[in-house]
């Protein structure tokens, strides 16, 4: 498997991995039960890092269908460069800080991981077209 592809699936297991933050803070305020029903009344309202880690989770999702589309056409392509691999490792990095620093509501690091991530999304680009 390419490094592009690895990263592509450590990408993947980051997202997860990010999702169940707040899903896990949800179980551990509210229980089980609770959180296998409907959830439309009844439950603790959900702290701050709970709210800035569900948006990290949305965030990640909608970035790592863009990072997916370009790591599958790099691959059907058959391009693989060093400035895919760059571009790959600069997105997963850039999401792991990004992750981190909105969980702990760390703003400006946090902007400039992002930024890191959509630089490396454009190292991919660059190198397709």
């Amino acid at each position: 498997m390419t490094i592009e592809l690895t990263m592509l699936l450590y990408s993947v297991l980051l997202a997860f991995a990010i999702m169940l933050v707040p899903a896990t803070d949800s179980i551990l305020k509210n229980g089980v039960i609770p959180m296998m029903g409907n959830r439309d009344e009844g439950l603790a309202e959900p702290s701050v890092w709970n709210c800035r880690a569900r948006r990290a989770a949305v965030n990640m999702a909608e970035n790592l269908l863009w990072f997916a589309a370009l790591v599958l056409i790099a691959h059907a392509a058959g391009v693989s460069t060093p400035e895919t691999v760059l571009g790959v490792q600069l997105f997963f990095w850039g999401r792991v800080v990004h992750a981190v620093t909105y969980i702990a509501g760390i703003a400006y690091v946090r902007t400039l991981a992002w930024a890191a991530s959509i630089a490396g999304m454009g190292l991919i680009v660059l190198a397709l077209v």
